[in-house]
């Protein structure tokens, strides 16, 4: 989990000489593994030259988006055509959120930290094709063990993914602007899972579960068009242009904001904004999780006498008005504070959660249904504030909070058994407790670190000029025609 350390020192950063964003970006074409204790410039990266490493990454939200989308159909068609029950099929989802427990850390930890985000991103597909190519031989033997076996290779992917991408978005660019880019990013996900259970139900299994529809063919079919999807993106992921943002970088980017910020480097064991991050990541993604596995239940719970496919068309409602928050959220950072943005939404959810709680009907469903638009925000923006301030130890650290995605596995089935004595309308009860501890969270931000947080929000890094030096090429206008900055570069 920790094994020999690889951050860098302060004395190593300091010791090198500073390259632009122009080096960065000229250095991406080597698609060699970079020393994270290697300056490349990728801190000074401009918005403009951000778009396209950026644009890419995205893709990735939505790819782990549709996995997760994929998860709740299955689980219906695999209780109705191998015959598992309930509690059995939750094991579907164990298998994928026990993968993110796994990765983060340990190999895809490791991976990034070693042989930065072009390689994890490689990895992380390979390992996911290989889980979705697994679910033909798994559907040949109609072996539900065999998927949860198979769905746990993929979770191990995508958590492996989510290890590189996540603090890849949030480092790539101005620091200004690293909340926004994570949230609108993250939008594409939930894109990603609103469409997923659509095409499912609707294109991919349609003829499963139907009369003559007790073969898994369709299944296997579709997760191997996946397979051969993610294969052919790694292929793309080698040859595109991946700047590498290295633990230097951070904390060479850190100390350029310390007029601001106050930031002061500190051993991992002291970085209790981080660990406080974890726990309510853990808290808030379990409840999340919980909230989407269970809609469908208490809507007809609520509402008694409602089709089950009626209570499908209402959660993905919901999970529509989730993608929306996520647009709504990223948009508002522009010029609202996240630390603001990520208090106002978490206790929106609690208001909401415990209205569903104590309503039935419409009325309850209407709330729950909110709960979900205002969870929209809640991960990226707790991801990219426990992030500030970690300077060499931002890879490390974003594996911890990678991690606390396993909240997924814990929080649904003890909302479940809560269900099964009492009800899924008060089993609500259980996500509202993981939204509370969620909730100090951002408390704590607002209370105890607004000043800093507000630093970095004024930071003109990747977005001004940078004073020249003799020893330096930060000085390079990015503004200025590309010709122009290759003189500037030359004469150094």
């Amino acid at each position: 989990m920790f094994g020999k350390k690889t951050e860098p020192s302060l004395e190593e950063i300091r010791a090198q000489r500073r390259p632009s964003a122009s080096d960065a970006l000229g250095s991406q074409k080597q698609r060699k593994s970079i020393s994270d204790k290697k300056v490349t410039g990728a801190s000074q990266i401009t918005t403009r030259q951000s778009i396209v490493p950026v644009s890419l990454v995205t893709i990735l939200f939505f790819l782990w988006g549709f996995a997760y989308g994929l998860l709740d159909v299955l689980n219906a068609h695999f209780q109705e055509v191998l015959g598992v029950t309930q509690g059995q099929g939750s094991g579907l989802s164990a298998a994928y959120f026990g993968g993110y427990f796994l990765g983060p850390l340990t190999f895809s930890g490791w991976i990034v930290r070693h042989y930065g985000y072009r390689w994890t991103f490689i990895t992380g597909l390979c390992i996911y094709g290989v889980g979705a190519l697994m679910f033909w031989p798994s559907g040949v033997k109609r072996s539900f063990g065999g998927f949860c076996g198979s769905m746990f290779i993929v979770g191990s992917g995508l958590s492996t993914l989510e290890t590189s991408a996540n603090p890849f978005i949030a480092t790539c660019g101005p620091p200004k602007w690293s909340e926004m880019r994570l949230n609108l990013a993250q939008a594409f996900q939930a894109i990603g899972t609103v469409v997923a259970p659509v095409l499912a139900s609707y294109v991919f299994f349609a003829s499963v579960g139907t009369p003559g529809g007790k073969s898994l063919a369709s299944v296997q079919w579709v997760y191997l068009g996946i397979a051969c999807f993610v294969f052919l993106l790694a292929v793309v992921f080698f040859f595109a242009p991946i700047p590498e943002v290295t633990d230097a970088d951070m904390a060479d980017q850190a100390e350029q904001t310390t007029d601001l910020t106050g930031y002061e480097d500190k051993p991992l064991r002291k970085q209790y904004t981080l660990y406080w991050g974890v726990v309510a990541q853990f808290c808030y993604v379990g409840s999340q999780v919980a909230i989407a596995n269970y809609f469908v239940n208490y809507v007809l719970n609520v509402r008694p006498g409602t089709a089950p496919a009626t209570g499908s068309n209402q959660l993905a409602i919901a999970q529509g008005l989730f993608a929306i928050g996520r647009f709504a959220a990223g948009g508002f950072m522009k010029i609202i504070k996240p630390r603001w943005i990520l208090l106002v939404f978490n206790t929106m959810i609690i208001i909401f959660i415990c209205c569903a709680a104590g309503l039935e009907g419409n009325a309850g469903i209407a709330c729950l249904s909110l709960v979900l638009f205002f969870e929209s925000c809640m991960f990226p923006t707790i991801f990219t504030l426990a992030l500030r301030g970690l300077g060499r130890h931002t890879k490390r650290g974003a594996s911890f909070i990678v991690s606390s995605i396993c909240g997924g596995a814990v929080f649904p089935p003890i909302l479940g058994a809560v269900a099964d004595s009492r009800g899924t309308r008060v089993a609500m009860v259980v996500p509202l407790a993981g939204f509370i501890v969620a909730w100090s969270f951002p408390i704590y931000l607002n209370w105890f670190k607004g000043a800093e947080l507000d630093g970095y929000r004024a930071s003109k890094v990747g977005i001004s000029k940078v004073k020249n030096d003799s020893e330096s090429q930060v000085g390079v206008d990015e503004k200025e025609p590309a010709h122009q900055q290759l003189e500037v570069i030359q004469s150094h």
